[in-house]
């Protein structure tokens, strides 16, 4: 079993740490209402979804 020769710094342990970073999410124009949504999800103000009605809302 692999177990590490020597303690991690904490500067180290920072460094390595640093790319962990939370993304916000692209949001897209509804084809129909124009309002922001997920890509590739139904919108959820209009429940359209590929110029399609698959929500009733």
């Amino acid at each position: 079993m692999a177990v590490p020769k020597r303690k991690m710094s904490r500067s180290n342990t920072r460094h390595r740490r640093s790319n962990w970073k939370a993304v916000a999410p692209a949001l897209v124009a509804c084809d129909r209402c124009h309002e922001p949504k997920l890509a590739h999800i139904a919108c959820p103000s209009c429940g359209t979804y590929n110029r399609r009605q698959v929500l009733s809302v």
